[in-house]
């Protein structure tokens, strides 16, 4: 335990974008990130992680933002630290998008500031599209990180972890990252498969970022530092722990106990967490809080997001009471369909297919477009290879399946693409926008106008008037609301 060699110790920061989508459903505007995007920025992060792929059709649908301009906007305070974005090799994460419009899309999200890609592939293939976007992302300058998508299942040994490392490796990234995102890691296990990554890793760093769903995953962290990972992924709370990442304190404080020295500049976080902690209490957002040990997550390993989402359904068709049958469902499902990795978009096909099977009391006489497509291996070979044959069978053999199968993804040009959405007068960044949302909801969310400043305290008279003392070009500041009048006298500084 005590065979480490102390050094520095970087993060990686998810405040802005994973823990916002695993505890507050992604619900952060941009004027609420904007106010401490400059502290982040000069805190010494390896990067920020702001933004992924499911964001743009949340900003659209539901915050009527404009996608582009929330980055722009971050980019122009964000100016010392790389900005990371998020994705699958998919720009809505539930479609199977044409070549030609992920390549765009990859050279737009550089144009517009972003400097690091999160690539994951959710069956770890690495030949699914992988190699083609690393080139992309070389081409543009962006930092390459494949992530290795960690689960539990006979077929995700070390051996497998490590043939992956290699293969990763092989496709020359900048970075490695062990993703776990249900949370599954032990510190045991952590042990045995960071060591098994980082021997076919080379000399690609590897990073980690895991969620503390089961509560452990602090613990893994420090498990890996030991064994020689020196860049972790965190939060700032109240946007860390819980389904989040562990806490930056936490981690950092208990490195440095072992001898670690964290590179973070922590004296300044805590004006982050104060801003968040009062958005949370204004918004009604709960604070990520450690969680207690839950053995049902090794059960069926279904992401806390996606519990949430699914409770979230099954209560609207009037079933809430049978979550835990649902549940117990998913752990035969995932079998059967060949242990896929319990992450987007996998996990959603596995658990919609469990509650289809729990409420029409009949398995598998239904089931969705996306199961079919991967059945049938559009998902990846490798994910589709190991379901059990009477499933896939039974899943083939319905009408709906040979309709699909008969139509093969389309792989259009981009020019048959621009024309289907608009015709040749259509921008590259508005052709993206069109191709991830309805017209009607990118309309209704330039109706909605500019998002309007955000004071995460209800007393915005009070931070008018700090804003206000701030200035050394004003000698007085009068300031009147209702009853209420306010005189500040003092010396122009000149």
């Amino acid at each position: 335990m005590n065979d480490f060699k102390p050094g520095d110790l970087d993060f990686v920061d998810t405040t802005l974008r994973d823990g916002p989508h695993s505890l507050w459903a992604q619900k952060v505007t941009t004027p609420m990130m904007l106010p401490v995007c400059e502290t982040l920025d000069e805190a010494g992060f390896r990067a920020l992680e702001v933004m992924g792929s499911g964001n743009f059709k949340k900003c659209i649908r539901d915050l009527k933002e404009d996608p582009w301009r929330k980055i722009d906007a971050l980019a122009a305070r964000i100016r010392r630290t790389r900005m990371a974005f998020v994705m699958l090799p998919s720009v809505t994460t539930f479609d199977i998008t044409p070549p030609a419009v992920l390549r765009l899309y990859v050279e737009r999200l550089a144009a517009h500031g972003m400097r690091r890609m999160h690539l994951m592939e959710s069956a770890n293939d690495m030949g699914n599209r992988i190699p083609e976007m690393i080139d992309t992302m070389r081409q543009v300058g962006m930092e390459s990180v494949i992530a290795l998508v960690y689960s539990i299942s006979p077929k995700h040994s070390d051996e497998y972890y490590a043939r992956k490392a290699g293969e990763a490796a092989a496709l020359k990234p900048d970075v490695i990252y062990l993703k776990d995102p249900a949370g599954l890691l032990t510190p045991e296990r952590t042990r045995t498969v960071v060591p098994a990554i980082l021997s076919r890793a080379g000399a690609v760093p590897v990073e980690i970022h895991s969620h503390c769903t089961t509560g452990l995953a602090p613990l893994c962290y420090l498990e890996a530092i030991r064994l020689g990972i020196k860049v972790v992924h965190t939060g700032i709370p109240p946007l860390a722990n819980g389904a989040a990442q562990p806490s930056v304190f936490n981690i950092a404080k208990n490195a440095s106990l072992l001898g670690f020295h964290p590179t973070v500049k922590l004296d300044c976080l805590p004006e982050v967490s104060a801003h968040f902690n009062a958005i949370a209490k204004r918004e009604g957002y709960s604070a990520g809080a450690p969680l207690e040990y839950d053995v049902s997550q090794y059960l069926h390993h279904v992401p806390g997001g996606v519990i949430s989402h699914l409770r979230h359904q099954i209560t609207q068709l009037g079933m809430g009471e049978r979550l835990p049958e649902v549940l117990e469902e998913v752990a035969r499902v995932r079998v059967e369909f060949g242990y896929p990795i319990m992450v987007t978009p996998f996990s959603q096909f596995v658990a919609s297919q469990a509650a289809l099977n729990v409420m029409l009391g009949e398995r598998y006489r239904q089931v969705s477009d996306e199961v079919i497509q991967f059945a049938l291996g559009w998902w990846g070979a490798e994910a589709a290879d190991g379901m059990e044959p009477e499933v896939k069978q039974k899943i083939l053999d319905s009408a709906r399946a040979k309709e699909i199968a008969a139509k093969r993804p389309p792989v259009p040009t981009l020019a048959e693409v621009r024309e289907r959405l608009g015709g040749a007068g259509l921008s590259d960044d508005e052709l993206l926008l069109r191709f991830i949302s309805p017209e009607g909801e990118i309309a209704a969310m330039r109706a909605a106008g500019e998002p309007k400043p955000y004071s995460a305290t209800r007393n915005s008279l009070l931070e008018l008037v700090k804003e206000l003392a701030k200035r050394k070009d004003l000698r007085v500041i009068h300031v009147r609301s209702g009853e209420t009048s306010i005189t500040l006298r003092g010396r122009v500084v000149g």
